[in-house]
């Protein structure tokens, strides 16, 4: 039944007072009169590792997650998984090569950063571009899944669903980083607690279908008997789903792109470790490594399950919207099976998922809007009180915007390869302007600029010349464009760079050495023991 019992109401009004309650602590203990404007952005000092981390994968999952990737668990099977398990891998990287050069650099923005390596013009184009992806892909499609969840399994409507998911997270963002970090905390205590149970629900409920009561193991063996396509995770070129994840490129093409990206040059991610130390924001991502890797297991499996129960002809109408198949209805029809109470469990933990990740990218908004566009355009002399002041209204303004655009998705299947593929349009020529800004000081600025200029133009061009063409041209699978996007791109910059060098950029704006990769002994084998893991998981799974 789509309504939440007694019970339910519960378990969320507990949530919803703790997570507020919490927050409000946070941000008066240490407030002072006019709180700084590194205060209210980065949080500057005040995160401690598991802050970090836990705010790092509070602010990453998301009803993408929840309802996206279980949708795509029931149409590609464990496959999707890529992208979160190479996910920590990627982080392992950030956290040795990335992260050091920001802090030692003292980079609290990624345009702050193209702005001293490269100019003004490439930093401010760059921040129109996240800002605009932010809002209108990020933001809208959150909001989205969010609401189509709450309004499956609740009696509340898909736009007061939006509206209620808008203001909760205003309220949560509005307090700053500190907030956002501390509350995290119990976000992702809270989604990883609900999402276990409802996989525990799918487990026993498939194992009881075939006759085994409520064994969760057996409902494993029934779940490789049953669905063996659904347990590959490297796809060939003759299999129905090569062009969502095409064989290899999901290691180390366009998904290793897509997370460096992602994870390295993204501030709605890397804002969470720039304002501490490097030990301690190290420590921080290898924990949000390792979080990273139970993500299929509450957000995949689900999807999984319920493909086997609908091949079995089960849930056939909740499954169906208009006539046609939605496997982003896998999620929220188990949801539903939750008995009162446990629902509410769950409901909270999507809420978690939700509003953790809203108020993280508002907050990265906010940041970059105030601190890459206001300050440097409309007020050069704005004091610490005005930022905070405009970083605030850029909230509502961004969150409002949101939500009025999101029920144009309304159309999607898969929300969760839409949003992949359609960040993916930045990503490429994002991740060659910073690699080549960190590492080879010879990049000039008209390289960056040409780099940024070029990249959804050629990102669209790939994306429809077969189209255009009628077929001559090859059809590439979204994260093969990405790799092919990057490489031209990096050529592409290195050819102009090399061609005028008496434009280089400021070669010592950014400092590099080798001695700031140096990691800890703790570092390194809890880096092992994910590598490990990760290799174990791609031999069985292969």
């Amino acid at each position: 039944m789509n309504q939440l019992q007694t019970a339910d109401y519960i378990v969320f009004f507990i949530y919803f007072i703790a997570v507020s309650s919490y927050g409000y602590y946070i941000y008066h203990k240490k407030k002072s009169k006019n709180i700084s404007s590194k205060d209210f952005f980065l949080a500057e000092g005040s995160l401690t590792w598991w802050a970090i981390g836990a705010s790092l994968i509070a602010s990453n999952i998301s009803a993408e997650h929840f309802i996206g990737m279980s949708g795509s668990g029931f149409a590609l099977g464990l496959a999707i998984a890529s992208y979160e398990w190479m996910a920590a891998a990627t982080l392992i990287i950030v956290a040795i090569f990335i992260i050091p050069v920001y802090l030692k650099n003292k980079i609290f923005t990624m345009p702050q950063f193209l702005a001293k390596r490269y100019n003004d013009k490439v930093s401010t184009i760059m921040a129109v571009f996240w800002l605009l992806v932010y809002v209108f892909v990020n933001l809208t499609s959150i909001i989205y899944l969010g609401a189509l969840a709450i309004s499956s399994i609740s009696n509340i409507s898909f736009e007061w669903s939006i509206v209620g998911l808008s203001i909760f997270s205003m309220i949560v963002t509005l307090g700053g980083m500190k907030v956002i970090g501390y509350t995290d905390v119990i976000q992702v205590l809270v989604l990883i607690i609900g999402g276990l149970i409802t996989t525990y629900l799918a487990l026993s409920l498939l194992s009881n279908e075939y006759g085994f009561g409520n064994d969760i193991f057996k409902g494993l063996s029934v779940l490789r008997k049953e669905a063996p396509s659904h347990f590959h995770m490297i796809f060939n070129s003759s299999d129905k789903y090569y062009k969502e994840l095409p064989g290899l490129s999901v290691l180390f093409g366009g998904m290793l792109i897509n997370n460096l990206a992602y994870w390295g040059c993204n501030q709605y991610i890397v804002q969470r470790a720039l304002g501490a130390d490097l030990n301690t924001a190290r420590k921080g991502i290898l924990f949000a490594a390792f979080l990273k890797l139970l993500v299929p297991v509450i957000a995949v499996l689900p999807g999984i399950v319920m493909y086997v129960l609908h091949r079995k002809g089960l849930f056939q109408a909740e499954m169906v919207d208009n006539g046609v198949l939605k496997p982003d209805h896998a999620y929220p029809t188990l949801m539903n099976l939750l008995p009162p109470g446990l629902k509410g469990i769950a409901f909270a933990a999507l809420t978690a998922a939700i509003v953790a990740s809203l108020a993280g990218k508002a907050n990265s908004i906010a940041t970059i809007f105030s601190l890459d566009i206001y300050r440097k355009i409309f007020n050069k002399e704005a004091s610490d009180r005005k930022m905070v002041m405009v970083g605030r209204w850029a909230v509502a303004i961004s969150l409002t915007i949101a939500a009025i655009v999101t029920p144009a998705l309304k159309s999607l299947d898969q929300a969760y390869q839409f949003i992949q593929e359609y960040v993916g349009f930045i990503s490429p020529g994002v991740l060659a302007i910073f690699l080549l800004g960190f590492y080879w000081k010879r990049t000039t600025a008209a390289a960056a600029m040409t780099g940024a200029l070029i990249t959804i133009p050629l990102s669209t061009v790939l994306k429809f010349l077969p189209v255009w063409t009628n077929g001559a041209f090859p059809d590439y699978p979204f994260l093969d464009r990405m790799a092919i996007d990057f490489v031209v791109i990096v050529l592409l910059m290195i050819g102009i760079s090399l061609s005028k060098p008496q434009t280089l950029a400021n070669e010592q704006a950014i400092e590099v050495d080798t001695s700031m990769f140096k990691i800890s002994t703790s570092f390194a084998i809890g880096s092992l023991l994910i590598m490990g893991i990760l290799t174990a998981l791609y031999t069985i799974f292969w």
